[in-house]
Formats: structure tokens, sequence, C-alpha cells
């Protein structure tokens, strides 16, 4: 805990943000950091209320031990810290920004509606523990003799690599793409997470003995069994790209797309990478229609203002949520409320209980979304019919899970996928059905926040380490 009176004492204080007139005219990040008193005032409000369901499997799924290190950052010791902090979550500064923060929610002081400002601090001690030249890398003392291939360098793909290098295996990282992340480096926007945080990890995972290699496509440009031969363990980290498909008519119509490429394409551009052989997509100057409510859908408005839409309106068939929950029904757990994101606020329209019916258009060229309200069961309801003007449409419902013409359709029947197509491993072993093959992130448990990716990644690790030697002192 903090300070034992802490919490009636002082206020919760947020980080705040650039004027959304300023933020627009750029990709980078635009909040505005605590100072470090500040941050030991929230950290203080931390109370010792019993059970810390901010870090418990409501709360936070990799477990940060949030009440000591919100103790430690109070007492002034940022330096233990970080190494309490890491000692659960190998990336802290990029949870704590992109994070949703279900360990907020859970916060005993949120039955109040003033929980501890637990991303701040989470943040904050991860950035003072570069700036402050405490993160260096940490080679393991002994080496294994065993070699292990990992598949994509998303959130789960990384936090598996460091963990089994400092192990003391040998780690070969093959991503598809031309740099490591994953959807961290080419899904999230800049404005979310610049990506020199990312490269700086690799750096680090480098010198502890990682070896990336870039632009290998599994499953294409080299086979899956090939990989398996070559090492004594192969972890799939490739995350869930299919898109999930709206089921309306249209979607072939110029100016509509699916989200991630256009996601895709911007990060390219903000990276000076080239961007591909796919036409530009743009929202400069267009009436721009996002379909979905979820947060892919969220970083698609916030993009398109950033490219100088006319207007973006985000359609989201669920009802409008209520502004506040039933606390002593939902509390720990993640409640369904109405929520406002930062690109939300920088002038998007929003559409509740609005179902997309078709994709219209003239001459080939998209010109609108029909719509219409629907009822408690997500039905259209007739009559309630109408058209948003677009020219240029983006769909962003999520994702049904990982490519199949790849590695699965490769492996074909040995390679067994669950009911919702993803690559089926249980959350014990990690193992999947061919031999020496695990898997972990999105690519087992399905699309999910970076945090699972990551407590997925160090959970494989520690299976493959037992795998590979008969037991193991990595956390689990």
């Amino acid at each position: 805990m903090g300070k034992v009176t802490g919490f009636m004492e002082i206020d919760r204080q947020e980080q705040k943000y650039q004027p959304a007139s300023d933020r627009i005219r750029h990709f980078r990040e635009f909040t505005i950091p605590l100072n470090d008193q500040d941050v030991m005032n929230q950290a203080a409000r931390c109370m010792d209320c019993g059970i810390p369901f901010c870090h418990g499997p409501t709360g936070c799924p990799v477990n940060n031990q949030i009440p000591d290190w919100n103790d430690l950052v109070y007492q002034g010791d940022w330096d233990f810290a970080l190494k309490n902090l890491h000692s659960t979550n190998n990336f802290p500064e990029f949870t704590g920004r992109i994070c949703p923060a279900p360990c907020e929610e859970a916060c005993t002081l949120n039955l109040e509606d003033i929980p501890v400002n637990i991303k701040s601090v989470e943040q904050a001690i991860a950035d003072k523990g570069w700036e402050e030249g405490w993160i260096v890398p940490e080679l393991s003392a002994t080496k294994t003799g065993k070699a292990v291939a990992i598949i994509g360098s998303g959130p789960a793909g990384m936090a598996a690599a460091q963990q089994l290098a400092r192990a003391g295996h040998t780690v070969h990282v093959y991503e598809r793409e031309p740099k490591a992340g994953g959807l961290l480096r080419y899904g999230i926007p800049d404005f979310k997470m610049e990506k020199h945080y990312i490269d700086r990890r690799v750096k680090q995972m480098e010198a502890e003995g990682v070896t990336f290699h870039y632009g290998v496509n599994v499953g294409v440009t080299v086979a899956l069994e090939e990989l398996a031969e070559r090492h004594d363990a192969v972890i799939l980290c490739a995350g869930a790209e299919r898109p999930r498909d709206p089921g309306v008519s249209g979607m072939e119509l110029e100016g509509c797309h699916w989200a991630m490429p256009y996601l895709v394409q911007q990060n390219r551009r903000v990276g000076g990478e080239p961007e591909g052989d796919e036409a530009p997509i743009w929202a400069g100057g267009k009436h721009v229609v996002v379909i979905g409510g979820g947060d892919t859908a969220s970083d698609c408005v916030g993009t398109a203002f950033r490219q100088g839409a006319l207007s973006v309106t985000q359609l989201d068939i669920r009802p409008i949520p209520p502004l506040k929950e039933d606390k002593l029904a939902i509390w720990p757990y993640w409640p369904t409320k109405f929520r406002t994101s930062s690109s939300q606020a920088e002038g998007a329209e929003r559409e509740f209980s609005a179902a997309t019916l078709a994709l219209v258009g003239e001459d080939g060229k998209v010109t609108g979304v029909k719509c219409a309200r629907v009822d408690e069961k997500r039905r259209p309801i007739e009559g309630t019919e109408f058209i948003l003007r677009a020219d240029l449409v983006l769909a962003a419902i999520g994702f049904s899970g990982p490519l199949l013409e790849t590695y699965i359709a490769e492996a074909g029947e040995k390679l067994e996928l669950d009911g919702r197509t993803n690559v089926k491993a249980n959350t014990e072993d990690y193992k999947t059905s061919m031999d020496k093959v695990f898997a972990a992130g999105d690519v087992r448990k399905g699309q999910s926040l970076v945090v699972w990716a990551i407590r997925e990644g160090r959970q494989a690790a520690r299976a493959v380490d037992e795998f590979l030697t008969g037991s193991t002192d990595l956390p689990r």
C-alpha cells in the first residue's frame, strides 16, 4: 500500500492531453506525463484494501504486484519498484500506454469512481527506468545448448523470446514484416504508442542473445516443419489477423477496406517504410464511416482525423451503454459503460443500435452506408433505414482468428485447430498437436489485449523451458 490515509487526502489525478485541435496535426503521442511528485502522490493513494483485486485474475492478466510497487514509488524507491514490475511484466512501457487498465476497474477505490491511477504509475516507473539507465541487457550465465524458434514478434513472441534467452536457450525469432513488434508496431497508431519503445526493447533482447530474422513468412517462404527440424522447440506467436467479415454487400466497392490494412499503411508511412503494393488508403478530404465499436475502430477514427477527414462517423450495433455501471453487481469485473476514447473525443459522430445493411455506390465507388436501427436482439427494425454519406468505409469489427493460408495450411491435419479456428493448445503446457510445437497469444487465445499476449508468452516460455530441460525457474 502507499500512505495510510492517502486515499482520503489526495485526489485522483490523470494525465492530461494536448488539445484535440493540436494533436490531430501530428501522429506523435499527445499525453502529458505527470511529474515525479504527482506520480508519488498517486501511488500514495493505494489503500490497504485487504484483498487487492487489482492484481488478481479480475484485474491484471500478468499479475502485476500493484500495491507493492505503488508503495515503493510512494517511498521514493523507484529502482526497486522497477525490479518488482519487471518480475511480472517484460514490457511495462507498452502496457502503461496501451492497456485499457482493467486493474483500475478492479481497484477498491473504484467503488467510489476514484480508482488509483495505476496505469500512469506503471508507465512512469518504466520510463524512469530507461531515463536512469536501470534497464540493461540481462545475460544468462549459462547456456543450455537448446535452440528455440519463435514465429511472430508481437508482444507474446517478444515476451517468450526474452524469457527463454534469459534462461540460457538460443532463441531465433522469425518475423514476416521488416521490423519487430507485430500489431504493436503495425496495428497500433503512433499517437497511442511511438515505435522507438519497441526498437529499444529489440536492442536489449539482441544484446541478450535473441536473433531476429525479418521477412520470413512461415508457411510461405519457409516451412513450419523445417523450423521444427532445425530447432528443439517452436512457439507459434503469429497473432489472429483474419478480419471478421461484416457480411454485407458492397465490400468490393472502391473505398471500402478492412481496418487493419488502413492502419498498417499509415504506420508504415510514419515509420518511413515502403507502404507496399496496395493502393494508398487515405481519408483526407473524405466523409469516413467506421463500422465497429472497439479499439481498432477507435484507432481508425483517430487516424482519419489526422489524415484530414471531413467527417468521421462510427457505427456500433450495440445499444448506447449506461453512463454508470451497477458497482455492486459488476465490480471488480470489467464493466460495460459509456466510454469516450481520445480519438472519439476529437470529433467523431457515434451511432448506436445501428446495423449495417449494405454499402452502396455509384460507378463502382462507395457513396454511402445503408443502416437501420436494431431491436434488443440486434435485428433491424423495418422502417428505420437511413443512409450515411461515405467516401471511405473501414470495417473494424474484430478478428476471426489466425491467417489460414500460411503455416496452418501447410501443416494440414497435423496442427489441430479449435472450434474458433485458433491453434489448439491449453494453458498448462501450451503444446499443440504437433511434436515440439507450442502456441501462445492471440493465435491460441483469439483476439485479446496486449497484457494477455505478454502473459501467455511468459507462460509458454516456462512450459518450453521445462520441456527442454526437465525443470524450470521461470515464473508462471
